[in-house]
C-alpha cells in the first residue's frame, strides 16, 4: 500500500473480547473463493491469529440466531474469540474494521445484513464511555449472541461497567431465537 501510513499503538498487554458474525456470503481475501456466513466466521479467526500484537486464545462454540432487532435478513452466524493484545483500543478496532473490509463488508446503514461483523466486546476491563471505541461494547449485554458464545470460553466473565457476571446477563434478557451449532454443522 504505498502512500498509506497505519499508527499502530502499543499497550501493556490485555485480554480481549472479540465477538464474530456472519449473515451474508463473503469471497476470501486470499484466493477468491466463496465462503458461506459459517466458512467466513472460521476464515475470520484465522484472520485474527495472523494479526500482530493479538494473540487467540480461546474460540466458543459457533451459534446460529436471528438479527437483533428482527428484521427479514438471513440468520446470523455467531461466536466470541477470547485472546490478549498489546494494541491500543483505537488500534486493535482499526485492524478489526480492517479485516472486515478484506471480507466485503461495506459499512451503509446501522444493522444492515453484512460478510463479517467484528465487534470488541472487552478489553482489559476498560470502561469508556465518551471516546471509541466505547468499552464495554455499549450493546453487549442485551444480546445472547455474544453472551452464550462468551459464556462458553470464560463463564466467569464480568461485564466491566456493571460488574454482572455472564451468567446474571443472560438470566435478564427476553427470549431470543439462537441455537448451538454442532461441529459438523458449521
Amino acid at each position: 500500500m504505498t502512500g498509506t501510513c497505519f499508527k499502530v499503538w502499543r499497550v501493556k498487554e490485555v485480554r480481549v473480547v472479540i465477538a464474530i458474525g456472519a449473515n451474508l456470503a463473503s469471497y476470501a481475501p486470499i484466493d477468491g473463493k466463496l465462503l458461506a456466513p459459517a466458512a467466513t466466521c472460521e476464515a475470520a479467526v484465522e484472520a485474527l491469529r495472523e494479526l500482530d500484537g493479538l494473540s487467540v486464545d480461546a474460540v466458543s462454540s459457533w451459534y446460529e440466531s436471528e438479527p437483533v432487532p428482527p428484521s427479514g435478513q438471513p440468520p446470523y452466524i455467531n461466536g466470541v474469540v477470547v485472546g490478549k493484545s498489546s494494541l491500543a483500543p483505537e488500534a486493535l478496532l482499526d485492524a478489526l474494521h480492517g479485516i472486515e473490509a478484506a471480507f466485503g463488508r461495506v459499512r451503509s446503514v446501522v444493522n444492515a445484513a453484512r460478510p463479517l461483523d467484528l465487534d470488541l466486546i472487552d478489553m482489559g476491563g476498560i470502561v469508556r464511555r465518551d471516546t471509541a471505541p466505547l468499552l464495554p461494547h455499549p450493546r453487549a449485554h442485551e444480546r445472547a449472541f455474544v453472551l452464550l458464545p462468551l459464556r462458553d470460553v470464560l463463564p466467569d466473565w464480568r461485564e466491566p461497567g456493571s460488574g454482572k457476571t455472564v451468567q446474571a446477563l443472560l438470566d435478564a434478557l427476553p427470549p431470543q431465537a439462537i441455537r448451538r451449532l454442532e461441529p459438523q454443522a458449521r
